[in-house]
This record gives C-alpha cells, sequence and structure tokens, in this order.
C-alpha cells in the first residue's frame, strides 16, 4: 500500500493567451474543489502565473512555472529567475526533455536550477527520460539514472524530500505512445527508486514522490497511478482541456 500522496500536475508548454488560461482556470476550480487525497499543480507559461495565481488563491489547485534560471539576476536577456517566480507559484519544472533537446539544457544546468529553486522554497519537479534510440538500445536504466544522479547532486536529506522527480520517456511524449504500466513502474521502481534511498537514505528515498509523463489519458490514468511506484503524473496536452485533465486527476484517487 502506497503511503506517498499522489500529485498530478499539468504542463502546459507554449500554450494559452491571458483570456484563455483565466477561462481554463475557472473551469478546473469547480470540479476539482473537492480533492483532497491529490496534489494538484498546473504549471503555465510565464506570462499566465499573474492569473494563475490569481483564479487559484484559496483553492486547493497549485501553481507552477515552467522554468527558471539559476542565477539572482543579472545579463540574461529573456529569463526568469526563481527570486522572480517565488511571488507567484509553489513548484518550477527544471530539465524537461524539450529543455534538453531544444535549448541546451544539460545535467549540470539541471541541478543549478534544482539548487536555486530550492534556496527560495520552490518545490523543484525534475524531469528525466530517455530516447526512443536509447531505449532500444537498452540504456534507459544508464540514462536515466545519470540524469538522476547528476541532477540531485550535492543535495542533502532536508532538500531532497522537497524534490519530485517526474520520469518522461521521450518516446512517449506527445506521440500517442505510451509506456506500459509495468514499463514505466519498472524504471521507477528498479532505476530511479534505489538511486534515491542510496543518495538519501531509504525514509527519504521511499518518500520522494516520481510522477509519469507521456501521452497520459484519462482512459489509462487508474491504471498508470495504481502501480507501485507510480505517484502521478506530469501531463502534457491533456492538461489543456477541463473535462481530460479532471479525469486523469480522478485516476489518482
Amino acid at each position: 500500500m502506497k503511503t506517498r500522496r499522489p500529485i498530478v500536475a499539468g504542463n502546459w508548454k507554449m500554450n494559452k493567451t491571458l483570456a484563455e488560461a483565466g477561462e481554463l482556470l475557472e473551469g478546473l476550480v469547480p470540479e476539482l474543489k473537492d480533492v483532497d487525497s491529490v496534489g494538484i499543480i498546473v504549471c503555465t507559461p510565464y506570462t499566465n502565473l499573474a492569473v494563475a495565481k490569481e483564479k487559484l488563491a484559496g483553492t486547493n489547485i497549485k501553481v507552477g512555472a515552467q522554468n527558471l534560471h539559476w542565477e539572482k539576476s543579472g545579463a540574461f536577456t529573456g529569463e526568469v529567475s526563481a527570486d522572480m517566480l517565488k511571488d507567484f507559484c509553489e513548484y518550477v519544472i527544471i530539465g524537461h526533455s524539450e529543455r534538453r533537446a531544444m535549448f541546451g539544457e544539460t545535467d549540470e544546468t539541471v541541478n543549478k536550477k534544482v539548487f536555486a529553486s530550492l534556496e527560495v522554497g520552490l518545490m523543484p519537479i525534475v524531469c528525466v527520460g530517455e530516447t526512443l534510440e536509447e531505449n532500444e538500445a537498452g540504456q534507459t536504466a544508464e540514462v536515466v539514472g545519470r540524469m538522476v544522479r547528476e541532477g540531485l547532486k550535492g543535495l542533502d536529506q532536508e532538500k531532497a524530500a522537497r524534490v519530485v522527480v517526474a520520469y518522461e520517456p521521450v518516446w512517449a511524449i506527445g506521440t500517442g505512445k505510451t509506456a506500459t504500466p509495468e514499463q514505466a513502474n519498472d524504471v521507477h521502481k528498479n532505476v530511479i527508486r534505489p538511486i534515491l534511498r542510496e543518495m538519501f537514505g531509504e525514509a527519504v528515498g521511499d518518500g520522494m514522490r516520481i510522477l509519469y509523463g507521456g501521452s497520459v489519458k484519462p482512459g489509462n490514468a487508474k491504471e498508470l497511478f495504481g502501480m507501485s511506484d507510480i505517484d502521478g503524473g506530469l501531463i502534457g496536452g491533456a492538461s489543456l482541456k477541463v473535462a481530460d485533465f479532471v479525469g486523469i486527476v480522478e485516476g489518482a484517487f
């Protein structure tokens, strides 16, 4: 029996104008207002953080950002620091595969961003996952293990306990392909969880939430979230529709 409270986090990616964001949030609040057994987060583009904070104030839905810079301030045009984000949100996604593939994110920058977020009280959702080529070459454990070790390197137990890990096999993001519940749970249980225990001790490692992301839908959420070491999901496209996101949250009950 799992004792970890599941989390379902929506990653809106680069979607929703201010008006569209307000409409979506207003649709989610009444549908999810009675949910207390699942942590619910919406991670919006920077431009929607203020409206998300306003619309979700006093509700059971938390706000997250999708990225940050590790420096506090400086000549980094187009970037946003943890200090700037903390006024708007409680969570931040770090190291998403799209950031790694398209914008040069590395294990080293992920690690810097993890420390920067924790320093100001933001809780990082740290993404790890292998490409199709790496998966087919049997390198899943090697690649994912490296990302976990390097991304969380140097954290003490207190800091690690505030980190959420999200396993997102790159080949299953936005493709319609989904790892079977057994495949996903195998990576969570036999790759990620043992490393967390090794790095931070059994109690902390067992308590850390590991989310799954990769074409999660209302129809497969319950089976995925019912696995021993899948503690919820990081949801992409399905988080942009009220009915779909609500259905996925219900799958975590």
